[in-house]
């Protein structure tokens, strides 16, 4: 047996190539703490890797179980944005081929911001189809937050270019012209629920971070307008912007309080 050094272990076993099991056994008889380290190592992450996969697999059982059933356009929908005291709330919804594989993909809030991005582009390259609405703020004071949210989703789902079978959406029912499935939690249960709350989450983010620009006071590409101790001291000071949320309490006491 070749007497490999700490490095070319390394190199060995953490290049793209998969490194031989006969290999590893070897290794894992090697006495030396640097060898026996990184064979740990290397087998936590094969065991992380493991568990996204099966992650994966068990977001894509409703899916499944659809296609079984003879749909093939499955839609994903989700929405970001229903807290914040300034912004709009975003849609999206996503149509994911069947053979779409992205393990790691969860609900967006679960992800890094990295990850979105790099998810969102990833999703916008491979999915069939992808729809996406902003619904602003002087609306949502009209019909509610909620009422927005839905119509948001609705905008999105008509925005598709290739015409759903069937919809998965994240907690709400929405009345459409398609069977449909709300599913509490959706985004951490359903890859394409999953797919659409990322593409509605940095669709805002970016919205916002631009809107930064107009408003630096607010910290909008911080706090992405919710409700910080920073922009509630900017409301205070400064009064709210026309993408402030008016119906919203804090807003709303805040321009009371401003305006006596």
């Amino acid at each position: 047996m070749k007497k490999w050094t700490i490095d070319e272990i390394e190199q060995r076993l953490f290049s793209k190539t998969k490194p031989d099991l006969e290999w590893i056994k070897e290794l894992r008889a090697d006495s030396r703490k640097g060898a026996q380290r990184l064979v740990a190592r290397w087998e936590n992450q094969q065991e992380a890797a493991r568990t996204v996969e099966e992650k994966f697999i068990k977001m894509t059982q409703f899916e499944s179980r659809l296609r079984k059933e003879g749909f093939q356009m499955i839609a994903g929908i989700d929405e970001a944005g229903r807290g914040p005291l300034a912004g709009p709330v975003s849609a999206a919804a996503v149509i994911l081929p069947e053979d779409f594989y992205l393990p790691g993909l969860n609900d967006s809030k679960q992800l890094t911001e990295l990850k979105r991005n790099q998810y969102f582009d990833y999703i916008m390259e491979n999915a069939v189809s992808v729809g996406i609405s902003l619904i602003h703020a002087e609306e949502i004071d009209q019909i509610n937050i909620l009422e927005a949210s839905k119509k948001a989703m609705l905008t999105a789902v008509a925005s598709l270019q290739v015409q759903p079978d069937y919809l998965l959406i994240d907690a709400v029912k929405l009345t459409v012209p398609y069977p449909s499935e709300a599913i509490i939690k959706g985004d951490s249960k359903s890859i394409s629920i999953a797919a659409a709350s990322v593409i509605a989450k940095v669709t805002r983010d970016r919205l916002m971070r631009k809107v930064d620009a107009d408003y630096p006071e607010y910290g909008f590409s911080k706090n992405m307008g919710y409700g910080t101790a920073e922009h509630i001291t900017a409301l205070k000071e400064y009064g709210a912007t026309p993408l402030h949320r008016k119906s919203f309490a804090p807003v709303r006491e805040t321009e009371q309080i401003n305006n006596k």
